[in-house]
């Protein structure tokens, strides 16, 4: 039995970010390149735009104010689409109907660690939003993915309706922005190296054996 500790990999993400659900592949793809190293994964809440209500907003009209227009929107997305494809997300971009606020998802993903279910929630959300084109500001879209995840889903209804860990959730991603994250996902690795963007798996599997391969270093001159 390995009893070395495990390697933690703090991800930064938004569950409305599609390059967050292609970095996810991508780090699934560089687990299995090295089986023999212990990873903790942990996800952390960061916000691609606070602006947007709480209640969301169109989905079209997002994309337009933002691009300039659903031309340049509909080039920007054709290439994560294939991107996706790659790692075998079927994207559905066109069931989107809704740009979502994400603090009400990023309380439930913060809520499911408790359960160790945490990276299942968050692939539930993804494929809920990109691939089922869901509405991830409803309630009961949450509820219904946190009891699919095996969480106490009468609980996650009743702190839905309070504002339990929302100013948690709201720190956390200003702390993330004050050690310089400005675009997700941002992979820290056994909190010393940083990987930004959905880098490519051999990339992040080069990042994981250089953290274990200098974690006696780092261990050492803790201890001296």
């Amino acid at each position: 039995m390995n009893s070395t500790p495990a390697i933690t990999i703090d991800i930064v993400s938004d569950v409305m970010c599609p390059w967050c659900y292609i970095g996810k592949r991508r780090l699934e793809a560089a687990l299995k390149q090295v089986p023999d190293i212990p990873v903790e994964v942990r996800w952390h809440p960061f916000q691609l735009d606070a602006t947007l209500p709480k209640t969301g907003k169109d989905r079209q009209q997002y994309l337009s104010d933002k691009f300039g227009g659903m031309e340049r929107a509909n080039a920007f997305y054709s290439q994560i689409k294939a991107a996706g494809t790659e790692e075998g997300i079927p994207f559905d971009f066109d069931a989107i109907k809704l740009s979502p606020n994400t603090l009400d998802c990023h309380r439930l993903i913060l809520w499911s660690r408790a359960d160790d279910v945490q990276d299942d929630v968050v692939e539930r959300l993804f494929k809920a939003y990109f691939v089922d084109g869901e509405d991830l500001t409803k309630s009961e879209l949450l509820v219904r993915i946190s009891e699919e995840a095996g969480m106490q889903s009468d609980l996650v209804e009743q702190l839905l309706e309070t504002e339990t860990d929302l100013d948690k959730i709201i720190a956390q991603i200003g702390k993330a922005q004050e050690s310089g994250v400005t675009g997700v996902p941002c992979f820290i690795i056994d909190g010393r190296f940083v990987l930004a963007g959905a880098e490519k798996a051999e990339t992040i599997a080069a990042g994981i054996m250089h953290a274990d391969a200098t974690r006696t270093d780092v261990e050492a001159e803790t201890a001296s």
